[in-house]
């Protein structure tokens, strides 16, 4: 794929991002932050961070994050199947309000609704292999606590969260009839990579540990370890050779290859927050990462921080080469615009977005989202712009097209000069200026649809014009459509 900004030319460090008269502290960098961290910010969002300096804006994202509380449970968050009057119908039903209320906290969040929303695409879960709302709800919990947390601990628990444990089999293996999907998971996926360090006999010995974690009261309740299924013999692990559990596996795994999970999972956070490619520069800045982490003990934050402060992140070869996801397209679109939106319209665009390629607690599979250029091809490139098309009718069909006028007018201090307004609209929803002037050329004579060239000349057309909502409704639509629209 090609992108805007070649990311073999970021050569920056590690090393703090101080700002200049060359490269200020500024609305782009501001939103560059909020649309990597988070899925963007209202312009007034975007004000308030300009009186933090970067370092204590960086601070405050990675400490509300860290620790905000999870999200609340429902009250049917730990039901079995025999608490539910009606299963068949209200399993779906809860599962549906669950993913609302998902992706109300990703709108709300910032940097931890995008690590819940990242890590529900590494630890990957599908709610159409254990479908069961309850369970869904206590994977998310999970995420949520351990987002920002010590990397070796969340590793331990996920693996035996009742999702993980019906997904991958983990409930299936036991002493008789051992089952190697979750241990090769655990390697391949989730701490080391394909291949790297590990053999099949350690995948096969690791299954053995993983055992006994088989028992539940009733269908769909708490899963718990019964030692009766647990195979209590000899294996051998990375070359360690004992009665091996279940918390053994993850301390000799993080024992004997902590340098390989920490580039490992290291790498990966670099490539969803700065770039999808990486050169030997990247590298560098990768080991350097893994190392803190490793010099934490496994603690993120550090190694966030060190990352998220820095020149490297905040360098322009880092703006606008990574292309949205379709969650992505929407929730910036609405944080940005700040318009308004309602449960019904959410359930939509849950919806519309799973047409285009991203399902919600339904990744395709095991590897997950591959995120990136898959997300577009001819087809979901439409439904892409459908999204937003879809968006913009229901406010204008609704009664609510006066919020267009008001957006316009906000960022633009209520100006009458078509080209300053439509340049400043496409500017807001950009993450670099548009490639060629013709460009906002083509724009601002969409935004000017049919109105008399002369009323703009003699400054007879303002905003309050009565044809002013449709034609920002059109502009925003053409924005859309925008190439530039689908990167972040």
């Amino acid at each position: 794929m090609e992108t805007i900004a070649n990311p073999t030319c970021n050569s920056s460090t590690l090393a703090p991002y101080e700002p200049s008269s060359q490269n200020p502290w500024d609305t782009h960098k501001v939103k560059h932050v909020y649309r990597r961290l988070g899925f963007g910010a209202s312009q007034d969002d975007v004000d308030a961070a300009l009186s933090l300096n970067p370092g204590q804006f960086i601070d405050s994202l990675v400490d509300t994050a860290h620790n905000m509380p999870p999200t609340p449970a429902p009250y049917w968050g730990y039901y079995s199947t025999n608490d539910f009057p009606d299963y068949e119908n209200q399993n779906f039903e809860f599962f549906d309000q669950w993913r609302l209320r998902t992706t109300n906290d990703l709108l709300e969040e910032n940097l931890r609704g995008r690590l819940s929303f990242f890590w529900m695409n590494h630890f990957v879960t599908r709610f159409g292999i254990y479908f069961h709302a309850p369970y869904a709800y206590q994977y998310y919990h999970l995420l949520q606590v351990h987002a920002l947390g010590n990397f070796k601990e969340f590793t331990r628990a996920v693996g035996i969260t009742p999702a993980m444990l019906i997904f991958l089999n983990g409930f299936e293996n036991t002493n008789d009839s051992p089952n190697e999907n979750y241990a090769r998971e655990l390697y391949e996926l989730f701490t080391l990579g394909e291949g790297n360090g590990y053999t099949q006999n350690d995948i096969t010995e690791t299954a053995r540990a993983l055992t006994g974690y088989n028992e539940w009261d009733e269908e769909n309740g708490a899963i718990y370890f019964d030692s009766g299924s647990f195979d209590d013999g000899i294996k051998t692990i990375f070359g360690h050779t004992g009665n091996w559990g279940y918390d053994d596996v993850i301390n000799i795994l993080f024992q004997e290859k902590g340098s390989e999970i920490a580039y490992y999972i290291c790498e990966k956070l670099y490539k969803f927050f700065v770039s999808p490619a990486t050169d030997n520069i990247g590298q560098t800045i990768i080991q350097e990462l893994a190392q803190t982490l490793i010099n934490n003990n496994f603690e993120m934050v550090p190694m966030l921080k060190k990352l998220f402060k820095s020149e490297h992140f905040f360098d322009e070869h880092s703006v606008g080469v990574v292309i949205k996801s379709p969650f992505d397209v929407v929730l910036n679109f609405l944080k940005e615009s700040d318009f308004y939106y309602n449960d019904d319209i959410l359930n939509a665009l849950i919806y519309y977005t799973g047409l285009v390629g991203q399902e919600i607690y339904d990744p395709v599979d095991v590897a997950g989202w591959q995120r990136d250029e898959t997300w577009i091809n001819a087809s979901t490139l439409i439904g892409r712009w459908a999204l937003i098309d879809e968006f913009i009718d229901y406010l204008d069909q609704n009664g609510y097209d006066s919020i267009f006028v008001d957006l316009a007018k906000a960022l633009t201090n209520n100006s009458k000069d078509p080209y300053f307004i439509t340049k400043t609209l496409v500017d807001h929803f950009m993450c670099k200026e548009l490639y060629t002037l013709t460009d906002y050329d083509i724009a601002t004579d969409i935004f000017k649809w049919e109105v008399p060239q002369n009323y703009y000349d003699q400054g007879i057309w303002d905003l309050d014009f009565n044809s002013a909502p449709y034609q920002v409704s059109i502009l925003l639509k053409h924005i859309a459509r925008m190439p530039e629209f689908q990167l972040k």
